[in-house]
Order: structure tokens, then sequence, then C-alpha cells
């Protein structure tokens, strides 16, 4: 069902009625079989009318986008603990994770930085603990 803001074009006349579908509220236009309750023109047009909205939907989405804000929220704290308290390797992750495994003098904070799947596999075959978080721009768009 869908329901159209009719407007009587000659008494100007606005109502509301509801079809089964758009191509019913075209027929019954063609066929001239709408006509105005107060002055019985045929003379009948859909006028703009505001979208239908759900309430339950929107709070829903509402739920939903706060729910989201929060878990974004978390990363990013995530986040700025590790920008504090790690170095940025960038692109050179495996290497530099190799680099402090089998080196052990080398006695440094830990790293962050880009891996490929195939690189975490092998440093996982290696025997070298990485971990894979998720990773959100600081940025209110």
């Amino acid at each position: 069902m869908i329901r159209y803001s009719l407007i009587c074009k000659d008494c100007k006349l606005s109502y509301e009625s509801w079809f089964p579908s758009s191509t019913e509220y075209e027929k019954l236009k063609k066929k001239k079989l709408l006509n105005c309750h107060n002055c019985n023109s045929l003379n009948i047009d859909k006028s703009l009318m505001a979208p239908s909205i759900n309430k339950a939907n929107f709070k829903k989405s509402n739920k939903e986008l706060k729910k989201h804000q929060k878990i974004k929220k978390t990363i990013l704290e995530y986040q700025n603990f590790i920008k504090k308290n790690f170095k940025h390797v960038g692109d050179n992750f495996a290497f530099e994770a190799r680099s402090l495994h089998y080196n052990n003098k080398k006695k440094e904070k830990g790293i962050y930085g880009t891996a490929s799947k195939e690189d975490l596999k092998e440093l996982s075959e290696e025997g070298i603990d990485a971990q894979i978080i998720p990773w959100v721009d600081d940025q209110n768009n």
C-alpha cells in the first residue's frame, strides 16, 4: 500500500488517499476515476508530501549509531595508547618484528605498523607473536 497526498486543482482541497501501488494510482487517474470530495472535479494531482519515517527503525538506527560511536571511541583510545607506548615502523613491520625477535641484545619497546596477511602468517610460523587490531581514522566526518 502507498499513501499519496492529493490536491484538487479546482477548489485547492488537499487530502490523503491510499492506493495498492503507484501503478494503480496512475490507472485510476488515467480512467478518470479520481475525483474531489468537495467539488467533484476530476482535476486531481499528487502533491508533495514528507516521507514516512518509521519511528521504530529510527530508534533502532539511532541505537546502532550510538553503539558504533562507542566502539569507535574505544578503538581510538586503544590507538592513542599504542601511539604513546609503541614505536611506529610503518610498512616495515615484518622486518622490524624479526629484528627484535632474533636480536636478543635489542630491548626496544614494542612496535606497530602495517603487514600483509602473508607476512603475519610467516611471522606466526617463526614463533613471532603479532596481533591484528582495527585501525580507524581519527577524524570527525
